[in-house]
């Protein structure tokens, strides 16, 4: 099974190309010395604004700092953050979901009503109402943006679990006794389970851009804390005479996001055939 899953991905370029930059990702942010060994807060001054060129691929920032180095350093705040916001929005939708399927009646109109709220506030001024309520920081951050996006989880969970407990194996082991915690365990969360990671691996990029949007507004790490959005709001002050401040980490987001949305994509396709 696994020399089928990597021929396939062998076979699609674009995959493979875009798994290759997930991986490169993750090894910068867990092992930053493997990509650089200067320090992301020490600046030369007589090297500030220096264009990209082969000692700095980057350039240069403000202080004579190497851009390169600071997007390598910022890329495991700005992950951390996207791996918390997914696995809260992951963790309490499901949660929401797996009791309102699971129940019914008065709870499920209840949760899903609160559902229902979530999901008519955009995403993004949600998470800024929530931040703002929180306070700054990127754990703060992490968490506003996943509470921002588990209405999803929650109709999703909700959906699969209405279909898993009409099954017969469902009613066999209510019929046999079990109490309704361990039909919920044992039987309907790991049948239901599946669409709802595939969709995490959908909202990953999502995730990137919300956290990068909030940390360009001044609400995630405190200066001069290297973290992706961060990086971007930097650079406005010298788009005319810097351009580089901006555009770099402007697209290792995007690429990141890119390749985050093809890859769940395809996860989608593999569990639709299977």
């Amino acid at each position: 099974m696994v020399d089928v899953r990597a021929r396939s991905v062998v076979r699609r370029p674009g995959l493979a190309l875009s798994v290759a930059v997930l991986v490169l990702v993750l090894l910068a942010a867990v092992l930053p010395g493997l990509f650089t060994d200067q320090d992301p807060l020490a600046g030369v001054p007589a090297e500030r604004l220096r264009g990209p060129s082969w000692e700095h691929w980057f350039g240069t920032d403000e202080t004579g700092r190497d851009l390169f180095t600071r997007v390598v350093h910022g890329t495991g705040l700005s992950l951390r953050a996207t791996a918390l916001a997914v696995a809260v929005a992951l963790l309490a939708g499901s949660a929401l979901g797996l009791l309102a399927g699971f129940r019914g009646g008065w709870l499920d109109s209840v949760l899903m009503r609160v559902v229902d709220v979530l999901q008519a506030i955009p995403a993004i001024l949600l998470s800024l109402a929530l931040v703002t309520a929180l306070g700054f920081g990127t754990t703060n951050v992490a968490v506003a943006v996943g509470v921002s996006n588990l209405a999803a989880f929650a109709r999703l969970m909700r959906a699969e679990v209405l279909r898993v407990r009409s099954g017969v194996f469902v009613e066999a082991a209510r019929a046999g006794g079990v109490r309704w915690g361990g039909v919920l365990g044992r039987h309907v969360l790991p049948h239901a389970l599946g669409p709802v990671l595939v969709l995490a691996a959908l909202t990953f990029g999502t995730a990137v851009l919300e956290v990068s949007a909030l940390s360009f507004l001044g609400f995630g790490a405190t200066p001069p804390t290297p973290e992706w959005g961060a990086l971007v709001a930097g650079g406005r002050s010298f788009l005319a005479s810097a351009w580089w401040l901006t555009t770099f980490p402007g697209l290792v987001v995007a690429v990141v996001v890119l390749a985050a949305n093809r890859v769940g994509r395809a996860l989608d396709d593999e569990r639709r055939t299977a």
